[in-house]
């Protein structure tokens, strides 16, 4: 079973347009509302795949029951700590004219004692788990030490815990020696001072990850692939070339993808595999962490990966 926490959670509507034009009046063909959130996409990828999931994170207010029982009608298995603030959403706007346009609402305030509350209920869970992840930013009014003690916490228990984050919250992580790091080349940019682009930067940005004691770490590049690096190996893959109907989730669904083949006993290598297939599979549909079986499995015989 993988934990799968996400601080920031929202009610995610999807509005499918024909086209989107600015300062106009927009009639959407149809809406999607899901429970939304990094970590919740990783685990809709991980139920698709045959994994076990439990989603973790705040929840409060009306937003917030709306949120829990999407996700339980949808079969996502949670268990939220519960505050004292709304629970956010986030539109999200696919069109046919251009990639997704997303829309996030600033996240719930919480507290110095929220946040004890959810590294408590985290831990009564995490004998049950093989995996955990942690995903998303911070709400606000969070202090990046209560999160770096949860993420300690993990780190102690001996489990792998995976970090995908962006911000001051990445900043955070990179100071927890131990964790596995999952992460866009725009999003590592930022902390390290200099832009990671291209497969080369993305090398050099991995070499200097594990220099700083993380166990190991991803850097996803959109259609140059993603490379992978751990104390066994270094490894780059690339999926093949698809029709993109949205980009959203991806990231979460490649991170699925490979936390679901690590727990199921799969080398490193397969693992990578089956996460750039997930993730390539995502895009040709709307909705994060939402692609079909049949479609990965095509799509999992075409993912080329060579070692570095």
């Amino acid at each position: 079973m993988i934990i799968c926490v996400t601080p920031n959670p929202a009610i995610d509507r999807t509005i499918i347009l024909p086209s989107l034009v600015l300062g106009g009046v927009q009639r959407a063909e149809r809406s999607i509302v899901a429970a939304g959130g990094k970590g919740l996409n990783v685990a809709r990828a991980i139920r698709t795949l045959g994994g076990e999931s439990l989603c973790m994170g705040f929840a409060g207010g009306h937003a917030g029951r709306l949120l829990a029982d999407l996700a339980q009608n949808e079969g996502l298995n949670s268990s939220w700590t519960w505050t004292n603030s709304e629970t956010r959403a986030c539109t999200i706007l696919v069109s046919q004219n251009s990639d997704a346009t997303v829309i996030n609402e600033p996240g719930m305030p919480v507290s110095k004692s929220d946040w004890k509350r959810l590294q408590r209920d985290v831990r009564k869970n995490i004998s049950a788990a093989g995996l955990v992840c942690l995903c998303g930013s911070l709400p606000a009014d969070s202090s990046s030490v209560d999160f770096q003690g949860l993420l300690s916490m993990l780190v102690d228990t001996g489990k792998q815990v995976w970090v995908d984050t962006s911000g001051s919250a990445l900043v955070a992580a990179l100071t927890v020696p131990g964790l596995c790091i999952k992460v866009n080349g725009d999003e590592i940019s930022e902390p390290l001072g200099f832009q990671v682009k291209d497969v080369r930067s993305a090398k050099r940005v991995l070499m200097m990850l594990g220099e700083r004691g993380m166990t190991a770490c991803v850097i996803t590049l959109g259609a140059a692939g993603a490379l992978l690096a751990t104390k066994d190996g270094r490894w780059h893959a690339k999926g093949p070339r698809v029709r993109v109907v949205s980009t959203v989730g991806s990231g979460d669904a490649f991170l699925g993808g490979l936390l679901s083949a690590l727990d199921s006993g799969k080398d490193w290598l397969d693992a990578l595999r089956d996460a750039g297939a997930a993730g390539t599979a995502n895009v040709l549909s709307a909705g994060g962490g939402q692609f079909a079986l049949g479609e990965f499995q095509d799509i999992r015989k075409q993912v080329q990966i060579q070692a570095w």
